[in-house]
């Protein structure tokens, strides 16, 4: 497991506003989250950037048929990515626009770095770019569509593209990147994705086009009139701008650079483990220790979300509908990260209801409310633990210590969601053998000491799920008088339990964590 000293860095991929947030970035931008906060409450010292892509053809040309200047375009979508962050709990520490004067700075200096190192001449391109993915294609790599049209690997149109343009030397790292594949098997994950680029960099790399003359939406080219950067140099430096770049000497760069991950969309993957360390490199600054390509988030039918299918969902109206928190947590739930998952209203509502609603939340509801109604809120004492009692502990512990942070830890989201069900469902099958509705009556020492067992469960249950519901978790510690300083994997886990039960906290009858959620009835089919 990583080590709790260490600074963390981790960004989202640098969306592209060319459009407003779809599910898609809803879903990377909530599992970086997750990654971020869980790193955070290890005691790392995180940086979690996320921010937007404004430049490119692509960008030029929605502004043009909108009647817009491309910066007002700009503008105004990447706040609705802000607005998302917002609304999702995505709680980054900086968002970077590559249309601030600190990006440009960032992009001119990796320019000149790689210019210096001999990687950048002038020449002429003649080939197939795709405005669509802002990529150039090689004629293998494409495939006929209707109409004689040729189509990218991604499925987009290409057209043949000529003009004047300065050429980053990629060939010549081709063998420095095996290498790195060698030397780091873990630069690339998951393998599916480690397995695609080996074979693309095995096949031969050409120099690749680095400036464009046919549009001026962009970083200008240093010393060079007419010619802006490609967009994925600038795109990519991003990562880099969000810690002070091009200041390497200052604290935040040599703090938290190099990344230890970018969380990106499997789409992107050739951008991200090819082109970048190559540009890293060559002009000589260090690589990002990994790139973790998740998968799609496909319609309910298995199709691939995308505008001109016509079923791509908002995720605000999404969050809206059923709840920021059942939303984070039906992401990570559903979808084992790395694979392409489907979404649909009846699974959300499904998670929901039958784990979040019964297994964890009707748990805490019918311990606190019933140590509210029978003790008059007063913390019960403990009477000396049965087995029983330490068989659950046992069981919690080895959830929240070992198998929740060890699956968080290596972005095995969906297996940490799963330990922590497990543990719920271990209380609830605790709750139901002990039966504390008839101790009541029967033992009421030995009700009170299975109420504060169950009482110290349900609070580190709702501590080791924070990073993927925090706004309920957060609610339902505040309501167990958990105090802000116990809320983290290790401390949870220390003896605060007695000192809060021999003080003057009273707990009052909570109100329900996950309101149950219906669909409407042409939706439950």
């Amino acid at each position: 497991m990583s080590d709790p000293a260490e600074p963390f860095y981790i960004t989202t991929a640098i969306n592209y506003p060319n459009g407003r947030p779809h599910i898609g970035h809803a879903y990377e931008g909530i599992a970086t989250d997750v990654v971020a906060r869980f790193q955070r409450m290890r005691g790392r010292d995180v940086r979690l950037v996320t921010g937007t892509d404004e430049h490119g053809l692509k960008m030029d040309q929605t502004a043009r048929r909108l009647g817009m200047a491309t910066i007002d375009l700009a503008t105004e979508m990447s706040g609705h990515f802000k607005d998302m962050c917002a609304k999702l709990d995505i709680a980054y520490d900086e968002f970077v626009r590559t249309t601030e004067p600190r990006h440009h700075a960032a992009s001119t200096e990796l320019w000149q770095r790689m210019e210096a190192n001999g990687d950048l001449y002038l020449d002429r391109y003649e080939g197939w770019y795709s405005v669509r993915d802002e990529a150039f294609y090689d004629e293998s790599e494409l495939t006929d569509g209707e109409g004689g049209a040729k189509l990218s690997p991604q499925g987009t149109p290409v057209e043949w593209t000529v003009e004047e343009t300065w050429f980053f030397r990629l060939s010549k790292y081709q063998d420095k990147l095996l290498a790195l594949y060698a030397e780091q098997p873990d630069f690339i994950r998951p393998e599916s994705r480690r397995n695609e680029v080996l074979r693309f960099v095995e096949g031969g790399l050409k120099d690749l086009s680095v400036s464009r003359t046919s549009f001026d939406w962009g970083v200008p080219v240093p010393d060079s009139q007419g010619h802006v950067m490609y967009v994925w140099v600038d795109a990519l430096t991003t990562y880099m701008t969000g810690v002070g770049f091009p200041d390497t000497e200052g604290a935040m760069f040599s703090r938290y650079w190099p990344a230890d991950i970018h969380m990106i969309g499997k789409d992107i993957v050739r951008f991200h483990t090819v082109y970048w360390p190559a540009f890293l490199m060559s002009a000589g600054l260090p690589l990002p220790r990994q790139v973790f390509a998740h998968g799609f988030l496909l319609a309910r039918g298995g199709e691939k979300m995308s505008k001109s299918a016509g079923n791509v969902v908002d995720p605000m109206e999404l969050a809206e509908r059923f709840g920021v928190d059942p939303l984070r947590y039906f992401f990570m739930r559903e979808i084992a990260f790395g694979q392409d998952g489907s979404y649909s209203a009846e699974a959300i509502v499904q998670r929901a209801n039958g784990e979040l609603g019964n297994a964890f939340g009707n748990l805490a509801q019918r311990t606190l409310g019933f140590i509210a109604k029978n003790l008059d809120g007063a913390l019960p004492t403990i009477h000396g633990h049965e087995p029983a009692d330490a068989e659950l502990f046992e069981a919690i512990d080895r959830a929240v210590r070992s198998e929740i942070p060890a699956a968080f830890d290596t972005l095995a989201l969906q297996q940490g969601v799963e330990a922590w069900l497990q543990a719920c469902f271990a209380c609830n099958a605790y709750i139901d053998a002990q039966a504390p509705w008839t101790l009541r009556k029967t033992d009421p020492e030995r009700m009170e000491t299975v109420l504060a067992t169950l009482y110290i469960c349900i609070a580190r249950l709702a501590v080791a799920i924070a990073p993927v519901i925090p706004s309920s978790a957060a609610k339902l510690l505040d309501t167990m008088g958990v105090d802000e300083s116990l809320r983290s994997y290790d401390a949870i886990g220390s003896h605060w339990y007695s000192p809060l039960a021999e003080s003057d906290f009273r707990i009052t009858s909570p109100s329900p964590l996950f309101p149950r959620l219906e669909l409407p009835e042409d939706e439950a089919a």
